[in-house]
């Protein structure tokens, strides 16, 4: 294995976002340089970069620039588009793998990937056609969700469906794109952990936490969950086999269900630094953003230890708007994301509350 990437060299982040700034600011701390590629102007991550690429992602003069700027590459979504990145992996190494890349896209080879590593996930069946549907229907019978099998985040491209009729309508809306049809699993809360695991295989766990939606996007992650200490372990242990079975360099954040019969169920995996996890910034001895970099640094992880359990609540839309309140508050940590125009539905930023534990006595 090679040596460490030295402080001053550039990692490369692809998507301008704010898990992009996020990963900057981190990189910036261990003495690393970076450098975006998107498309945006003014995007949330090159406002803390030191050098942007904006372009399309699929301009291969854009990628040469990138890439001879770089030392290694990772990307802040999952929704970029596979090719691009393949190429980028000629020149330069890109972590996690383009491989680990195309299977959490698409939602059916992530569900065959999961359970081909022993772990369950809901009853569902892939779609392509119409025949495929009606088959589907046969095996996973409705109520059911309808869920495009890529592009899919925050509610986008799934509908719950009641019936034969319904499923139909949603699989033309969504224009007869591959998709999944999952069974509807009876569960006592939302979950997700997210998994470090470094270049020379080692792999950290953050704690398990319980996340809350509203409008199919994340209000509020509690951390940590309160579950039954062999429910959090289970989850954790789940996390940790999908990561090394896949052979992830970087993070995977994985969602999952807890059933009423202390079941865990995994819902979808995103290779990248996950929005339950921001509460580490303020919580942790070591965040997910700067596992991040030490992982695609060749770094070792750090401790991913709590010193404080947390409460993270998202900012979505006008509700940033109240951030000279959440400014003046004591206690509370607020992180924005530098976006100009709040608009619904848009994360604009966060604000996470402590506990400490030693208070908790």
């Amino acid at each position: 294995m090679s040596a460490p990437l030295p402080p001053g060299s550039t990692i490369g982040i692809l998507g301008g976002g704010q898990l992009g700034r996020m990963t900057a600011l981190a990189a910036a701390r261990l003495g690393y340089r970076t450098h975006v590629f998107c498309p945006e102007p003014d995007a949330p991550a090159s406002q803390v970069s030191g050098a942007t690429t904006r372009g399309a992602y699929d301009d291969p003069a854009a990628q040469v620039r990138f890439a001879a700027a770089v030392d290694v590459i990772t990307y802040e979504f999952e929704n970029i588009p596979l090719a691009p990145v393949e190429a980028l992996a000629c020149v330069k190494p890109v972590r996690p793998s383009p491989g680990v890349l195309a299977i959490c896209q698409d939602r059916i080879r992530e569900k065959h990937a999961v359970n081909a590593a022993g772990i369950a996930t809901a009853r569902f069946a892939a779609i392509e056609t119409d025949r495929d549907l009606a088959a589907a229907l046969a095996t996973v019978p409705p109520p059911a969700i309808l869920k495009t099998a890529r592009l899919g985040y925050d509610g986008k491209g799934q509908a719950r469906v009641a019936d034969a009729a319904e499923a139909a309508a949603a699989f033309a809306r969504f224009g007869r794109v591959a998709c999944v049809l999952e069974g509807i699993v009876d569960f006592t809360c939302e979950v997700s952990v997210i998994a470090a695991r470094g270049r020379d295989g080692a792999v950290a766990c953050y704690p398990t936490v319980e996340n809350r939606h509203k409008h199919h996007i994340l209000d509020e992650t509690i951390a940590p969950a309160a579950l039954p200490a062999a429910v959090a372990q289970e989850a954790e242990r789940i996390a940790r086999t999908i990561a090394t079975r896949l052979d992830v360099v970087g993070l995977l954040a994985v969602e999952m269900f807890v059933t009423r019969d202390g079941r865990v169920l995994v819902n979808e995996l995103a290779p990248r630094p996950h929005n339950s996890g921001h509460w580490t910034i303020d919580a942790c001895v070591t965040n997910q953003f700067e596992q991040l970099v030490r992982a695609v640094a060749g770094l070792p992880l750090g401790s991913p230890e709590r010193h404080s359990d947390a409460v993270m609540k998202n900012l979505i839309g006008d509700e940033v708007l109240d951030w000279p309140r959440l400014a003046a508050e004591p206690g509370a940590c607020l992180h924005l994301y530098g976006k100009a125009e709040p608009r619904p539905g848009r994360k604009m930023g966060h604000v996470t509350r402590l506990v400490r534990r030693a208070d908790r006595t």
